[in-house]
C-alpha cells in the first residue's frame, strides 16, 4: 500500500527516508494482483518483467516525417526477436492458462520488440523518433542503440542520421534467487505442491518500483491472480474494464501470512 507506485517515485522516497534505514529490514516481499485465474500465485527468480527502454533516434530537419515512418517500421521489423508463431506484444496471452507464463515454452520467455506506434516530432532543427522497446535479456541492452544505428547506416537515409540513445528506462523488478526458491518451497509445503506456480516468462509493458526496495534489501515480488472469467471479471492491469474477484484476498492473506510467519521463525 505504498504511495506513487506508478510514477516510480514512491518506493524510492521511502528507501531514502530515515525510517526505512532505521527498520533494519532483513527481507522484503510484495505481491501485485493481475489477470491470472483468481487465487493463483506465480513467481520466478530474477526478472518478472521485461526491460522497458525509451529510445530516441535523431535526424537533421531535412528528414521528412513520411520517411521517418518508413524507416521506423524497417527498424522495428529488423530488431524483432521472438519465438516462431509468438506475439509477445499480445499481453492478454501472458495469462492464458495453457500457453501463458506457466508454460516453459511461453512466447514471453525470450523476445525483443518495439511499439507499433512511435512519436515523430520536430525539435530544435532536428527530427526525432521516440519509441519504447521491450527486451528480456539485460545483456543485450547496451548494444541495441548500436544495432539500430547500423540499420540506419545501411539505409538510404544514413546521410540525415545524427544519433540514437536511450532517453528513459526504469530499473526492473529483480527477485532474489535464494529467497524466491525458499518462498516457493515454504508455501508449497504448507498448501500443496501447486500452491505457487513457476513463471517462465517476463511480462512486457508493466513494471513496479519495488525494485528500489530490492536494491537495498533482498526481496521477492509475486503475482496474484484476480480474474474470474466465468463471472466476467478480468483483472488485466491498466485496462478500462479492470475488476478483481475478491476471493483472491483470502488466498493472498493466508499464503503470505504463512510465509512471513515461517520466515520470521527461521530467524
Amino acid at each position: 500500500f505504498q504511495p506513487e507506485e506508478e510514477t516510480f517515485v514512491g518506493a524510492q522516497n521511502m528507501v531514502e527516508s530515515k525510517l526505512f534505514s532505521e527498520l533494519n529490514i532483513d527481507e522484503i516481499y510484495a505481491l501485485h494482483v493481475t489477470a491470472l485465474p483468481v487465487g493463483q500465485i506465480m513467481v520466478k527468480p530474477n526478472e518478472i518483467f521485461a526491460y522497458q527502454k525509451r529510445i530516441q533516434i535523431t535526424f537533421s530537419d531535412r528528414f521528412s516525417k513520411d520517411d521517418a515512418k518508413v524507416l521506423y517500421n524497417r527498424i522495428r521489423n529488423e530488431m524483432l526477436r521472438k519465438k516462431d508463431g509468438a506475439n509477445p506484444w499480445e499481453i492478454h496471452r501472458a495469462f492464458d492458462a495453457n500457453s501463458g507464463l506457466n508454460d516453459p515454452n511461453t512466447a514471453f520467455g525470450d523476445y525483443l520488440f518495439m511499439d507499433e506506434n512511435c512519436i515523430i516530432e520536430e525539435v530544435n532543427d532536428q527530427l526525432q523518433i521516440k519509441a519504447n522497446l521491450y527486451e528480456t535479456d539485460r545483456s543485450n541492452l547496451s548494444t541495441i542503440p548500436l544495432e539500430i544505428e547500423q540499420i540506419i547506416t545501411r539505409s538510404e537515409f544514413k546521410s540525415e542520421f545524427i544519433s540514437t540513445s536511450y532517453i528513459q528506462g526504469n530499473p526492473t523488478v529483480l527477485n532474489d534467487e535464494k529467497l524466491t526458491d525458499s518462498a516457493i518451497k515454504t508455501i508449497n509445503t504448507i498448501y500443496g505442491d501447486e500452491a505457487v506456480l513457476t513463471d517462465h516468462g517476463q511480462i512486457p509493458y508493466f513494471n513496479d518500483d519495488f525494485i528500489y526496495f530490492q536494491q537495498k534489501t533482498p526481496g521477492v515480488y509475486f503475482l496474484l491472480g484476480g480474474s474470474n472469467l466465468e463471472k466476467g471479471i478480468d483483472a488485466m492491469n491498466h485496462a478500462p474494464n479492470f475488476a478483481v474477484d475478491e476471493a483472491c484476498i483470502k488466498v493472498g492473506i493466508k499464503s503470505f501470512s504463512s510465509l512471513i510467519l515461517e520466515r520470521t521463525n527461521s530467524k
